[in-house]
């Protein structure tokens, strides 16, 4: 079956069946003539069942867990059920502050921020969240993003430097500059690539990934 089919099948769109692909979620097997990837009864299922547990807004990572068998459904959902109660009290006391809000008679114009920022940083205190899980969610992908390139970055710099310390600290017969600069432009491309990938991923990410993977 064709990803055209199977987004009509299970009603996903094949960005968000393609972003299950590159999550590890799901692994279909290509016709070996042209390459094309095709979708059997179980990836139909499987994406059920991912379409099932997103719509609960169980998180990519557990699902993951669950199909490497590494976590009982049971278990995930007990946790998971102990999260919502939370974001369900988080959303309680938003849910009154938008009350009191309302009854205050308040307008943008003359809405005076402090005393509710104040509130709501005595709530913070008592345990209350305020923060965008998605929003969260996509600061960790930023951090995973940037620590993945900047250790790349941080190894094609040791590269460089050995080159010059094989250069013009050791060796009797130092490399040309010429050759020398051909042989550390090499790493520095790298860099520069994974300088304008970071930034790309950075844009992937603000522009609607996670929605888009979560969304039907």
């Amino acid at each position: 079956m064709r990803i055209n089919e199977v987004e009509q099948l299970v009603d996903i769109t094949k960005k968000n069946i393609r972003f299950y692909e590159q999550q590890g979620l799901l692994n279909p097997s290509r016709n070996e003539a042209n390459r094309y990837r095709e979708y059997s009864e179980q990836d139909i299922e499987c994406l059920k069942k991912i379409k099932l547990l997103r719509k609960l807004a169980v998180p990519i990572s557990e699902i993951r867990r669950m199909e490497e068998a590494n976590l009982p459904l049971e278990d995930c959902l007990k946790r998971h059920l102990i999260t919502l109660e939370r974001e369900e009290k988080n959303l309680e006391k938003m849910k009154e502050l938008c009350h009191d809000m309302v009854e205050q008679g308040e307008n943008y114009t003359d809405l005076k921020p402090d005393v509710y920022l104040e509130k709501m940083e005595q709530l913070e205190k008592g345990g209350v969240s305020f923060v965008n899980a998605k929003q969260a969610d996509m600061i960790t992908k930023k951090k995973k993003a940037f620590l993945a390139g900047g250790i790349m970055i941080l190894l094609m710099l040791v590269l460089i430097g050995i080159f010059a310390w094989c250069t013009w600290g050791i060796a009797e017969d130092p490399m040309p500059v010429p050759l020398f600069l051909l042989m550390g432009g090499i790493p520095a491309v790298i860099i520069i690539g994974i300088i304008l990938s970071l930034k790309e991923r950075m844009k992937e990410i603000e522009g609607g990934e996670l929605y888009e993977a979560s969304k039907y």
